[in-house]
């Protein structure tokens, strides 16, 4: 076997140094430098260049190669398995990232412990002791349950006790504690993490193990460690949420096994994590009566249509620059809107403050959204609310064109299953066939949406 040493890499110029320098030899940039393992090169194979190619055993023809459909392995969690693509692929490497105290590994202890009844599991736990996960699950009420349960962060000896026990299964949590010994590094290091996780995918595709790893997030929100560690991985799972909030979200933004930004809403109660059946009434405000600068949106959130609703205040400003804010919404967006609503619909708002709020901590990146939003700001400078029961959604365009949406009939059936009455869509998503109960009214320019969102 090759001699396996260190060195240092600069991650901006890719330049090798024996030894860590504040500044890079190379490039002269700070703080740059990085271990990385290496291994001495192997001597060439006399004859023939391509022979080492030909003659290994792991090259295959693609023709030749068997694709054939692998039986998931669901987790007794429906929303979980919503977001997985169906279930646990044998083989296959999770990655699940989310703020402390969020719920990642009150989540997995669960799905390990429904899994365990017939398949061989392993939770390795690197943050707390075995008395502590023992406390958590029975407060969870799975003190009963038969998960065996390994407290290490030594890479060698997880990966021996893997290969000794054989389990189809493997919970690790969490990345950032697990450290090799061929890194002199401290765990949680860009290097460290990089090689545990690259050795442990490796392990994942050899054995067919299912590996489902726990990581930490920065301040910004997303995973540490090199960016390189979601590239390796087949799956990355964010947990959303408000830890002072019960519900939580669960989003795809990497599934090589399913669709992705799937979302999976959960409750958060004394006995675990509960998934939320009808995540729709989560995201609508409950009015006695209607308010202005409120609107109801039916958004997409993978195959899962939503109705949400969408608040917005309009006031005067008090400053030469009027502010403009929005929460779970796209930003950018909101100071196009603001023009195209000036421009082709007559209505002016560059001398007040504007805030847009998606209700339920949800966030939304579809242009879907534009049609709500501008109903939402409209209401509130009117203060004239929106009549009950009406739904909208549509991409407004630059030109003043409600440009159409994806999957406009399931957005559709939704508000129709949650007794709607009124919806305001774009034209090209007008349904053939007429929903029971549901006024679908079809609009091409923002002016007739908007005259036709007080009718009726």
């Amino acid at each position: 076997m090759a001699k396996v040493r260190s060195h240092h890499v600069c991650s901006e110029c890719g330049g090798t140094s024996p030894r860590w320098a504040g500044q890079c030899p190379h490039c002269s940039a700070w703080n740059t430098l990085q271990e990385a393992m290496i291994e001495a090169a192997r001597a060439p194979v006399p004859g023939n260049r391509f022979a080492p190619l030909a003659a290994s055993a792991g090259v295959q023809w693609l023709d030749t190669v068997v694709a054939a459909e692998v039986p998931r392995h669901p987790t007794g969690t429906d929303e979980f398995d919503r977001v997985l693509g169906g279930g646990l692929v044998p083989g296959s490497v999770v990655l699940i990232g989310g703020d402390p105290g969020i719920g990642k590994s009150t989540l997995l202890l669960q799905a390990l412990a429904h899994l365990s009844q017939h398949l061989p599991v392993l939770y390795v736990s690197g943050e707390e002791s075995a008395a502590q996960v023992a406390l958590r699950a029975r407060r969870l009420g799975l003190d009963g349950s038969r998960v065996p349960l390994l407290p290490e962060i030594s890479l060698e000896r997880i990966v021996a006790a893997i290969e000794s026990s054989a389990p189809k299964v493997v919970v690790i949590d969490s990345i950032q504690t697990v450290c090799t010994d061929q890194l002199s590094s401290a765990p949680g290091s860009v290097a460290q993490v990089r090689d545990c996780a690259a050795q442990l995918t490796r392990l994942a595709k050899q054995s067919d193990t299912i590996i489902v790893m726990i990581g930490h997030v920065t301040k910004e929100g997303t995973l540490a460690g090199p960016r390189v560690l979601e590239h390796m991985v087949d799956t990355v799972l964010y947990f959303e949420g408000d830890t002072h909030s019960s519900f939580r979200l669960v989003r795809a933004f990497k599934n090589r096994f399913g669709a992705v930004n799937e979302l999976g809403v959960f409750a958060m109660t004394d006995r675990g994590l509960r998934g939320v059946s009808n995540p729709s009434a989560l995201f609508l405000s409950q009015h006695e009566n209607q308010v202005a600068g409120s609107c109801v949106l039916a958004t997409q959130e993978g195959s899962r249509p939503l109705l949400v609703e969408v608040q917005a205040l309009v006031d005067t400003a008090h400053v030469p620059n009027p502010r403009r804010l929005s929460v779970g919404l796209e930003p950018a967006r909101l100071a196009m809107l603001l023009a195209v609503l000036h421009r082709h619909a007559g209505i002016a708002c560059f001398d007040q403050d504007v805030f847009v709020n998606a209700v339920g901590g949800v966030r939304i990146g579809e242009p879907a959204a534009d049609l709500a939003v501008l109903f939402a700001i409209v209401s509130s400078l009117r203060n004239r609310p929106l009549p009950r029961g009406l739904a909208v959604f549509g991409e407004v365009g630059l030109a003043g064109e409600i440009r159409p949406s994806p999957r406009g009939q399931e957005r559709l059936r939704e508000a129709a299953k949650l007794g709607f009455s009124r919806v305001i869509a774009p034209k090209a998503n007008a349904p053939k066939k007429a929903f029971e109960g549901l006024e679908v009214v079809a609009v091409e320019r923002i002016d007739a949406a908007l005259a036709a969102a007080w009718q009726g």
